[in-house]
């Protein structure tokens, strides 16, 4: 969706060095937007995406950059050679999409059934892209070099685990010294730049558990052990252990997001199951919560009659920003952008980032970039992850500077 949201007409900027960019990346405005639609149109899942890999590919075509690709992943990895030697900066854009059906109604709406952009991976392409070429444009500016990190499975694959493996921070030999990663959202306003030092986003575990009773007829639940009312239990139980075991001070959330047991209405089953996930803003609460959960529900079952197992699959680490690149950011936002377009963040989201695997490695941030359509109201806008989500197209003018502009500032 393209609109004509207010943005700056120039830089705000008084640094030569990043003079220019709105008007930069407005010009690149078309490119970008035909890319993001592209991507849109064929959206791919987890860890293969060739036909993406194929559109960035054709995109970086005829630049003066050092271009990979993955072995384990359909992974782009894209260097940048300054005009003089100097440090190595990192900038990331995850490349999936989701199993989700679109019912958006735009007019490049997917054409896979069952597969969308629903969390903005195509305008993040978009963007990096767009910023390699205004940055390959201005190569004499830089000292030192940029990495373009075009990353597959974000969506729960650790794809970014997978790259760093392959080598991504010490690209052409080159270490990595600073890393950005820029993620659209629908509920922030459009054009808007907002991140925060510290914890950014959560660490992300899958539980599982496994209650084993002793199943029988329906109508004589004595002679069985019903393994229902014990998982049900737990649910009430977990989510009392979580007000009553943490701290209010420490962010945690539980969700029992699926129950399964039994086939049909005269039968007490043999076994009932529970998954859900587990989110967290530190390493002492992650370890507190996987310790009280799996005594809860082993314990819970215990007194119904029944033992359970209890599973955790660890997910994606804490998105910690680093304090001086976090707010290097935001200063570079109120450069470039103007002050109404940088926003410090309050609160951590609750969500997960496998940026976290890069940002455990070099100082980085993640940084969010609002795309709310203005013809939208911030709380009626569906959300990043719905079938309906809408992006402010306008707002990838902004990315693509902010990619620029983290890389001419760090490579001055």
């Amino acid at each position: 969706m393209t609109t004509s949201a207010a943005r700056p007409a120039t830089t705000q900027s008084g640094d030569p060095r990043l003079a220019g960019l709105i008007e930069a990346a407005r010009a690149l405005q078309p490119r970008t937007v035909a890319l993001r639609r592209q991507v849109h149109k064929r959206p791919e899942l987890g860890l293969k995406l060739p036909l993406t890999q194929a559109a960035v590919l054709h995109a970086l075509e005829g630049l003066p950059l050092e271009i990979t690709t993955g072995k384990s992943t359909d992974s782009v990895v894209a260097v940048l050679h300054g005009a003089r030697p100097g440090p190595t900066v990192l900038l990331r854009a995850d490349m999936d999409a989701l199993p989700l059906t679109e019912q958006t109604g735009c007019a490049f709406a997917s054409e896979v059934h069952g597969t969308m952009h629903a969390c903005g991976h195509d305008t993040h392409v978009a963007m990096l892209a767009s910023a390699a070429r205004l940055l390959c444009a201005r190569r004499e500016a830089l000292n030192g070099h940029v990495v373009f990190m075009f990353q597959p499975g974000e969506e729960g694959h650790h794809g970014a685990k997978h790259m760093i493996d392959e080598g991504v921070l010490g690209a052409s030999g080159l270490l990595a010294n600073k890393a950005l990663a820029l993620h659209i959202t629908s509920t922030v306003r459009s054009g808007v730049i907002t991140s925060r030092p510290g914890p950014i986003m959560a660490a992300a575990d899958v539980f599982r558990v496994r209650v084993v009773g002793r199943g029988g007829h329906a109508s004589q639940p004595h002679k069985a052990l019903d393994p229902v009312p014990a998982a049900a239990a737990m649910v009430g139980a977990l989510q009392t252990m979580i007000t009553r075991r943490v701290a209010t001070t420490e962010p945690a959330v539980l969700t029992v997001a699926k129950i399964a047991a039994g086939t049909t209405n005269n039968i007490i089953p043999e076994i009932a199951e529970l998954e859900g996930t587990i989110r967290t803003l530190s390493e002492t609460t992650r370890s507190q919560v996987h310790t009280e959960a799996k005594r809860i529900c082993e314990h819970t079952a215990a007194a119904y009659g029944c033992s359970a197992t209890f599973q955790i699959e660890r997910g994606y680490p804490i998105t910690v920003n680093d304090p001086e690149v976090a707010a290097n950011v935001l200063d570079l936002a109120t450069s470039v952008l103007g002050a109404r377009y940088s926003e410090p963040m309050a609160e951590p989201m609750m969500g997960a980032e496998d940026f976290s695997y890069v940002a455990r490695q070099i100082p980085g941030t993640m940084a969010f970039l609002g795309a709310c359509p203005p013809s939208i109201g911030l709380d009626e806008a569906a959300p990043n992850h719905s079938n309906r989500v809408l992006f402010d197209e306008a707002a990838m003018e902004h990315g693509v500077a902010m990619y620029a502009a983290f890389a001419l500032d760090a490579l001055r």
